[in-house]
Parts: C-alpha cells; structure tokens; sequence
C-alpha cells in the first residue's frame, strides 16, 4: 500500500513539473512604414506586424521572452500589462527595467502566476501609437471533463498617419485642427444654427473650450489590425467567449452585438459573476472577458466604435448573411457644452452638483447620446454607408438599453485583503484642455516624490476626478479591489475608468518585496503630460540593471518636463507679422514680430519670458523687452495716458502680467524701464465658423489689429489683417 501511494505521487509530482514548462517567445522590434489609407506612415512593427503578435500560455507556466530592438536609432521597451511579476521585469524604461537599446537583446524571464487576458506594449515615448502592442493570453488549465469554449482575442485599437510626438505638440498648443476633421467644431455659427448661440455665450464667458470627448482625430480604427473581418467557423448554436483587449493609446471604445446580449465574465484578466448588458464601454488598456451566441444561420456584427463616433471597426461572427448594426448617431456636442457649463464656475473649479457619482454609473455624456435622447437620425439612409446589402438587428428601445457599469461586476470568490494596518491616501485628478495640462493634485510626476509603502500595508485610494475628462488609471504589478457595494466580493481590477466628477475608492494589499510600481492614467498624451505617481517600497534594494539609479530616474522624470515648440508666421502683401514660442507644463518663452516692407513700417518685436501660475493658468507674469524702429509715426502723438507714445521707436525691458479674461481675452499690463505703462488686449482663434478664425488686439499705444485665418490644413491658412501701422495684408500664414 504504502508503494502504491508513494508510485501515486511520483506521478503526481511529475505531472506537476510537466505542466510548469518554460515557453519561448522571440520579438523582433523594427521600424517600417505601412499605409492602411493610401497615405504611407512610419510604424513599429513586432515580427513584421501590427498588431504585434499574440502570446499564449498556460497559468504555471514561465514566460522567456527575448526582445530584440532592431532598430538603428531608437530605444525600446515592453511592459506586461497586469501582470504580477517581479518588479525589474515589469519593462518601464529607467524606471524598472534597463531600456533595450538600438541592436540589442533584452530577456524577460518570469513565472506566471494567475491567468486572464492581458497585454504587452511600449513604455518608451509614444511607441505604442505607432504599432507596439500586442494581446497576452494566459489560460486556465483544462479541467477534467470540461469542454472548452470556442473563443478568440479580440484587440481594439487606433491608428493614425500622424506623428505621435506632433500630435502631442499640437495637443499642448490648443489646436483645433483635430475637431475640425471629426467635424466636432462648435463656432459661434454654428451654435446659431443649432440654436445654442446663449449656450456658446456662456461656454465662452467661462473660459471653456469646445466641448469633445475625445482628443485626437484617428484615421482608422481597428479590430485585430482591420477595420472589418468576419469569422465564418462559428456556427449557429455556438456561444464564443471573446477576449476584448482596448489596445488603444487614447480611444475608448463603445462594444454592440447584433445578435443579442453581451455576458460580461471577466474584467482585467479576473473572473466575474456573469452579467448581461445590450452593450458596454471599454476604457484605455481594460480587458473583458464576454460570451456572446450565434443566434441563427448568419454572420453578426460585433461593432466597436470610438467614443467620440467618427468610425467603427466590426467584427462578423458566424456564416451565412450578414446581420449588422447602424453606426451609432453623431454627437450632440452643443448639449454636452450646456450640460458643462452648469457644472463649471468661474475660477474653472466645478460647482457642487450634491449627488454622488461614482462607478460609472452617472455618465454626464448621455444629454449627447441622440439614441437615449430620442434625437437619433434615421439611420436608413446616409448613416448606413458601408452597411449596405445586409440585414440589421432589431432596434432596442433606449429605456429598455442595459449598459454596464462597474456597480455590477461581482468577483465569484471573496476579495477581501489581510488584517493589516490601512492607510488612506486621496489623490485628485486635475487638468485643463487649454494647455493640455494633466497631473494629479495639480502636480507632474516630476514635480511629485515617490509615494513610500510598507510591504504588508493595506493601501486605500480615494479618488476624484476634478476634471472634464476621463482618465483610466492603472497600477502596475497589483490588483486592487474597486469598493462598488459588492462587499467581500468586490471585483479585482488593474485599470479604473474614473469618469468627470466622480469620486471612487479602490484599495490593496502591498504584497510585492520591493520596487518602484507606477500608477498612471493610460491615455497614452496624458500620462507623457505628467498624469501619474510612482509607489515605491521602502528599503528596496538598488535596481542591478542600472549603474547609476539617480541619473536613469531623472529619465523618468524627463518624460513630463519635455519642452514644446509652436509657431505662427504669416507671409502677406503688407509684410510679416508672427510669434514663435517655446514652452512646458509651467513656464513660456515667446517672441512677437512684424516686419514691413520698407524703413517705413520698419520692424518691431516684443520677447517675454514668464511662468504659468494656477491650476488653470489664466494668470501669466513675465518678464521683455521691446525693440521697435519706424518713421512712419507722429512723434505728438500721446498714449491714452498722455505719456509720450514710443510705439514708433522703443528699446525698453518691462515687467508684466497677462491674464485670460471670459471670453479668452488676454488682458496684458506692463510696466517699462522709463517708467511708461501700457495695458493691451488680446483675442485669438475666435471660432467663427468650422474654420474661419477671427482676431483683434488694441492697447493704450493706440495701437490696434482686427483680422482672420481660413484654416486649410493643419499647418496653412489663408489669412487677412488690418493694422494701424501697416494697414491691409493678405496672404498666407504658417502654423507649427
């Protein structure tokens, strides 16, 4: 008996370190240049392709992955996301793991301890837009007498033609170019039209920008790297376990299934009480897990569309006939900027709503849905482009649509962390879309220290999203639980989509040994605007792969403190006249100039170098100088107040202050070396229509200038303007 039991668990014991293999994956980063819309891009592809390819592994398995950059000029980087691993393999570039450097090899070499859908992708720069992610799928091991499930990965995300790193240049100059092409512009005609002309008024009073939802224009969106795919071998009768992955650098994605519910089992890689909804939002960088069936013969439309609604991606289950859904309607962005302006003051603060928001359960953006409003357009005609020739799913009535929200997710085992001491830590989300500021308590990584933990400690974080847009939070190498009502069951997630307004608490355990984990919002232009902290626990060792710890962290901190460059410089009949300016998150230099055609208009130029001040930064000292030389001018004329008027010949430092007044007029007042004082103001880029651009400016000087831009492109405008010294030009003008 006793060597039966013994032969019995040699069995056991083999069969055990059988399963714990070590599966080998090689990626091999390279750049490339692809064209997906008839315009040729450079991309980052992983083993010649983007998406990178899907890695598959079984819970208890060890992942050995060899990266290899073989790029000539570039570093690189892979980050595991929502794994738990040890933290030098965690991949964030000076941070954790050394950066894999042009024509190098870097192993990653980890076990795998749970299992769910996941990802991988850069964490150098803005890599991933350009092509570095790809799904990492950890399986379940096969139970005995179970029958596996038909599934597939799902992997939503975004593409564009443009230059990440311009895209986050023009982000922080205040473009609109982006609106302009998701044709989302909200100009003062158009509110007429739409009348809403008193909802602009007060938009604008407020010192708030158009209402969006999204930040960039993208040309494509895609499922598994394709706009549209059908997947025949599915069959009448099948239910298919999808693995959604939004792999997206800053689009969510709205999820809709034509043949019927959507059951939701698993959230960020951990299972979930099954619930079924009509359709589901999916933040930047969250997985699910959903079941859906093939209802009948026929091919059904799974259809994922950004939430801003300018395109689509489908994916078509089963065989047969095509059964797909109308896109879903435009946006009513005119009453999204009515609803913003009753919860924005003045200071640009949010006004006490008195109600509680949370878990996604109140989203503000429903007064724009047209299909909850009942303004929906009939999507018959001109909506159903590209859908023509196929059947459509029935219409649900918009009261009878169920959405998912975090309040439903229940974990099917208990969640609650170890008896151990709690500390609460409250962390607000702030930011403004003037300038495209993103922090935390108003504060940049770089302007942060780490925040220190105790290994064994219970974290809770209260979180508040102070501003009026969504960010999706993640914590590296952790899951914590999102305290929804649920109690001991409370599910386990990686990625919070905290919505504007809304005050969440999410809590867990210190559990790791050591390191420095990152918690950051993961669109992808907030976290390099500085949108994150990094916990680090308390005497870790140094980080071998680093020779020099503080100077690969002061990398880190260079990510966030990144200066940004704009220029405008029109070329018309009368001269030049333009501004160029360097800036980052806090502080600007800039250059203001216009130039005749002959000494008699001469030249001009006034300098300032300042520091934004505030959450909103409405509020601008500086320090310039002035340099003028003309003879056109009258040497009696005087100031509006009677002081000599130098605005013909002038060589003077000043000390100043701008300020953004309702309406976004820049109010300037200066005091100059000789004692003259002058105030000026200001406006541009008054949105007249989609794109016509008007502007003015007058001062004390009795100095004056109305004109206007018609945007052509990104970077041209056709352009007009009228000034007292140089009168009347006409030409073009460049943006940068």
């Amino acid at each position: 008996m006793k060597r039966t039991v013994a032969i019995f668990a040699l069995l056991l014991s083999a069969n055990h370190l059988l399963a714990q293999k070590t599966v080998r994956y090689d990626l091999y980063v390279t750049d490339t240049t692809v064209n997906y819309t008839g315009k040729t891009a450079k991309a980052i592809a992983i083993n010649g392709g983007i998406p990178a390819p899907t890695l598959h592994f079984t819970e208890g398995d060890t992942a050995e992955i060899h990266v290899h950059n073989r790029m000539h000029h570039h570093e690189t980087s892979i980050h595991w996301h929502g794994l738990i691993l040890p933290n030098e393999q965690d991949g964030v570039p000076y941070l954790t793991t050394a950066p894999i450097l042009p024509m190098k090899t870097h192993v990653f070499r980890f076990p795998l301890v749970q299992n769910g859908t996941y990802w991988y992708h850069s964490h150098t720069m803005l890599q991933e837009q350009s092509g570095m992610y790809g799904a990492f799928i950890i399986h379940k091991r096969n139970k005995r007498n179970e029958t596996p499930m038909p599934e597939m990965t799902v992997l939503l995300s975004d593409w564009t033609n443009e230059n990440p790193h311009q895209i986050q240049r023009s982000l922080h100059n205040a473009t609109d170019w982006y609106a302009i092409r998701k044709k989302s512009t909200q100009s003062y005609g158009e509110a007429l039209r739409a009348g809403h002309l008193g909802t602009k008024f007060r938009n604008e009073w407020k010192r708030q920008l158009s209402m969006d939802v999204a930040d960039v224009y993208y040309d494509q969106f895609w499922i598994n790297g394709k706009t549209s795919q059908t997947q025949p071998q599915f069959k009448a009768g099948d239910k298919v376990r999808l693995r959604i992955i939004n792999g997206g650098s800053s689009s969510y994605f709205w999820l809709q299934y034509a043949g019927g519910k959507i059951t939701v089992v698993a959230n960020d890689g951990k299972d979930v009480e099954p619930v079924e909804v009509d359709r589901m939002i999916v933040a930047v960088a969250e997985t699910y897990d959903v079941i859906v069936a093939i209802p009948a013969n026929g091919s059904f439309e799974l259809q994922a569309t950004p939430e801003d609604r300018t395109g689509a991606a489908s994916l078509f289950l089963g065989e047969g006939k095509r059964v797909g859904l109308p896109p879903m309607p435009k946006l009513n962005y005119f009453e999204g900027m009515k609803m913003m302006n009753g919860m924005m003051n003045m200071n640009g603060g949010m006004n006490d709503m008195g109600m509680e928001m949370s878990l996604q359960q109140m989203d503000m953006n429903a007064v724009m849905y047209p299909e909850i409003t009942g303004e929906a357009e009939d999507t018959t005609g001109k909506n159903m482009a590209g859908h023509e020739g196929m059947d459509h799913a029935a219409h649900q009535p918009a009261a009878d649509l169920v959405t998912l929200n975090y309040a439903m997710l229940k974990s099917p085992v208990k969640t609650t962390l170890p008896d151990a001491p709690t500390r609460t830590l409250r962390f607000e989300l702030t930011g403004n879309m003037n300038r495209y500021v993103w922090t935390i308590d108003n504060r940049k990584v770089s302007e942060t220290d780490k925040v220190l933990v105790k290994q064994g400690e219970n974290l809770r974080i209260i979180l508040y999203n102070g501003s009026m847009m969504r960010h999706p939070m993640h914590l590296h190498g952790h899951f914590f639980r999102v305290l929804n009502g649920q109690g001991d069951y409370a599910p386990l997630k990686n990625v919070l989509d905290i919505m504007p307004m809304e005050t969440d608490t999410i809590e867990f355990n210190a559990s790791e040994k050591y390191g420095d984990w990152f918690f950051h919002c993961h669109i992808l232009y907030h976290m390099m605007a500085g949108m994150g902290r990094i916990f680090t626990y308390e005497n870790s060792p140094a980080n071998a792969q680093f020779a020099d710890p503080k100077k690969a962290f002061r990398k880190v901190l260079a990510d966030d403190r990144k200066l940004k460059l704009m220029a405008q410089v029109g070329l018309e009949s009368n001269g030049s006249d333009g501004e160029i300016q360097l800036s980052s998150t806090r502080s600007f230099l800039q250059t203001e100039w216009r130039i005749g055609l002959n000494d008699r208009n001469g030249y001009e130029s006034e300098s300032h170098i300042g520091r934004y001040m505030g959450r909103n930064q409405f509020l601008m000292p500086y320090l310039g100088w002035d340099i003028r030389s003309r003879t056109v001018g009258q040497a009696e004329e005087k100031s509006v107040f009677g002081q000599a008027n130098t605005k013909d010949n002038r060589q003077v430092f000043c000390l100043g202050v701008q300020y953004v007044l309702p309406f976004f007029v820049v109010a300037d007042a200066r005091l100059d070396h000789t004692g003259k004082f002058r105030i000026q103001l200001r406006r541009e880029d008054l949105a007249l229509t989609r794109r016509m651009r008007l502007n003015f400016m007058l001062n004390t000087d009795r100095e004056y200038q109305f004109g206007g831009r018609y945007i052509l492109t990104k970077y041209l405008a056709a352009s007009a303007h009228y000034d007292s010294d140089m009168k009347f030009g006409a030409g073009l003008t460049l943006n940068y």
